[in-house]
């Protein structure tokens, strides 16, 4: 699965998207440097029910934005995604 079917598939979960888990996050304090992993994790699978793979997903872009490593773009391996900027507004909002 790629890294932009987690955050569609979260969004299909909690009917919130990307960047709306931003704003929560970062309202909550979250977006801090400081802030490991784990709280953030803890967070979503309390109020959201998220396992650990879309969680982790959802912290990465908490702490680092759109972007991905270009590594895992165009690569047909499992976590292959098209480009290196994810899309955080939603799925119906996503160009086409």
């Amino acid at each position: 699965m790629s890294f932009q079917a987690y955050l569609d598939n979260i969004e299909d979960k909690t009917g919130l998207t990307p960047r709306q888990f931003i704003a929560l996050a970062e309202a909550k304090g979250f977006d801090d440097p400081s802030t490991k992993a784990g709280v953030i994790v803890d967070w979503l699978r309390t109020d959201f029910d998220l396992g650990r793979g879309y969680a982790m997903a959802l912290v990465h872009v908490i702490k680092n934005g759109e972007k991905i490593d270009t590594k895992h773009v165009g690569t047909g391996a499992a976590h292959s995604d098209p480009s290196d900027t994810l899309w955080l507004d939603g799925k119906q909002n996503r160009p086409a």
